[in-house]
């Protein structure tokens, strides 16, 4: 009863103070806490050199406020996860990477679309892209991945995506979600991490497979030069706190790159998990099953006793009335 009721408090204080140093704030925008009164650009971009952009999607157009990745190579570029939003009035997100593209022949460059995993917060924007010239989307179900990609003894192995002049690996990283995969850019050293590693919530769906997988990331990376560790989100402000989920107000949000050191950090903190929530310095661990579980054992456990109380104050008003009916 007790490892129960403090894990529900762990729960209720999710957001609370993590111990940690304060990192950069970033340059994204802030989203507003009235989104209705607020007229910020749906897209934002960033370029980090001169042929990788990062876009982010603005948290007033989805509270996911994912963040997607453009690398260009000399025979065709990538675009790793498409976003939240599939409506192009919305979230005008094919538009502008084309118009990021540089052109080849009097076409664009060619284009393959990519998710890190299946989630529809990282794909919804694919339906932007599927009657283009040039643009190849790579399908998100498990079967599309393991076979675009040529892995054959999933999650084994490591998948070679050759742009021309720049390539990019990918690596299986199941335990999230089952079909995720990381890419690793040799020309930048920069990491692509989706939800497997992200500076918040890294919410774990099969922790068998997500330790594996750290273990397997980890291992990859180990004598391999690590720039930045870029994610899918970010959740966290500069000191540590979590954003409540659904939020589309982010002050003083924390910068988007994690470090190689975060990484290999991943494989003991999931060995150590609890099962339910676990801080660290730059992400918490949560089993959203789990935790359910615990909150619903919680509510059960509090009706129990509302029904015990009303029926002991029932009990006794019975009593009292049959005393008195005595003495009478």
């Amino acid at each position: 009863m007790k490892a129960l009721i403090a894990c529900m408090l762990t729960l209720l204080l999710g957001v609370a103070h993590a111990q940690t140093e304060s990192a950069p704030a970033g340059s994204w925008g802030e989203g507003a806490e009235d989104c209705a009164a607020a007229t910020p650009e749906p897209l934002q971009v960033r370029q980090h050199d001169a042929r990788t952009f990062i876009l982010r999607q603005d948290l007033c157009a989805s509270f996911e406020a994912n963040f997607l990745y453009l690398l260009i190579g000399d025979g065709r570029a990538l675009l790793i996860d498409s976003g939240a939003i599939a409506d192009p009035t919305r979230m005008p997100l094919a538009a502008r990477v084309m118009a990021l593209l540089p052109e080849r022949d009097g076409a664009k460059l060619p284009l393959v679309v990519a998710h890190t995993h299946s989630h529809r917060d990282h794909r919804e924007g694919d339906a932007q892209f599927a009657s283009l010239a040039g643009v190849e989307v790579v399908p998100a179900d498990v079967d599309g991945v393991r076979g675009y990609y040529g892995f054959d003894r999933w999650p084994d192995g490591v998948a070679r995506l050759d742009l021309g002049g720049r390539v990019v690996q990918v690596v299986p990283a199941p335990g999230h979600n089952a079909n995720h995969v990381v890419f690793f850019d040799d020309a930048t050293g920069l990491l692509f991490t989706g939800d497997f590693l992200l500076p918040g919530r890294l919410t774990i769906d099969d922790i068998d497979a997500f330790t594996a997988s750290a273990r397997r990331v980890a291992a990859f990376v180990h004598d391999r030069t690590v720039t930045q560790v870029l994610g899918g989100h970010v959740e966290m402000d500069v000191d540590g706190n979590l954003y409540p989920y659904g939020a589309t107000h982010h002050p003083r949000e924390r910068a988007l790159p994690l470090a190689k050191s975060d990484l290999l950090a991943l494989p003991q903190a999931l060995a150590d998990f609890n099962g339910f929530h676990a801080r660290h310095p730059n992400f918490v661990l949560t089993n959203p099953i789990h935790n359910l579980a615990v909150l619903a054992t919680g509510a059960a456990l509090v009706l129990g006793l509302l029904v015990w109380a009303i029926v002991r104050f029932v009990r006794r008003r019975r009593q009292r009335r049959v005393i008195r009916g005595g003495m009478a």
